[in-house]
């Protein structure tokens, strides 16, 4: 049971709020925005055109789309600051604002990891495996606070489509 602990003297009435786990949250469906390469081509390094330095590599990649769930609806924008790993891993961590449509504001910060695609495969589409915080001080989404999230999803590489489902760990 989740409940919305006192702040600064000051209860917001909200009453308990419960989240089944594995509740659906919402869906995300997002396109990439913007690259920021550091010293590695993400075409050359996604297409095996290169191979991964030993030390990895790095990417800023911009976002933004929109979200609907059951219970919120609104857009996404945000930044994920991909690091790949030496041993190939793709290493996720994204931060990103949810404005809802009636103007409220939410933070979620995601980390998890990228599978992507088989070079053979002609499809380009990678895996998203994701865990979801969120931050707000609006009193209609301070449910948020309490819950932790994970995702999984679909990246299309050639298209920069990405699409998420997000559920209630």
């Amino acid at each position: 049971m989740y409940t919305q602990q006192p702040v600064m003297e000051r209860t917001v009435e909200q009453g308990p709020v419960t989240i089944p786990v594995s509740e659906h949250l919402f869906d995300e469906e997002v396109r990439l925005t913007g690259l920021t390469e550091y010293g590695v081509s993400w075409q050359a390094l996604t297409s095996g055109q290169v191979d991964l330095p030993p030390q990895g590599a790095r990417f800023d990649i911009t976002f933004e789309g929109t979200f609907e769930g059951p219970k919120l609806k609104g857009k996404i924008a945000g930044v994920d600051f991909l690091r790949v790993r030496a041993d190939g891993r793709f290493q996720l961590d994204l931060q990103a604002n949810l404005t809802t449509e009636d103007g409220e504001k939410i933070s979620v910060y995601e980390d998890g990891l990228l599978i992507p695609p088989d070079p053979d495969d002609e499809t380009r589409i990678a895996q998203l495996r994701l865990n979801l915080s969120f931050t707000t001080s609006s009193a209609k989404y301070a449910w948020l606070n309490y819950v932790q999230g994970w995702g999984r999803g679909l990246v299309d590489w050639k298209t920069g489509e990405v699409s998420v489902q997000v559920y209630a760990a």
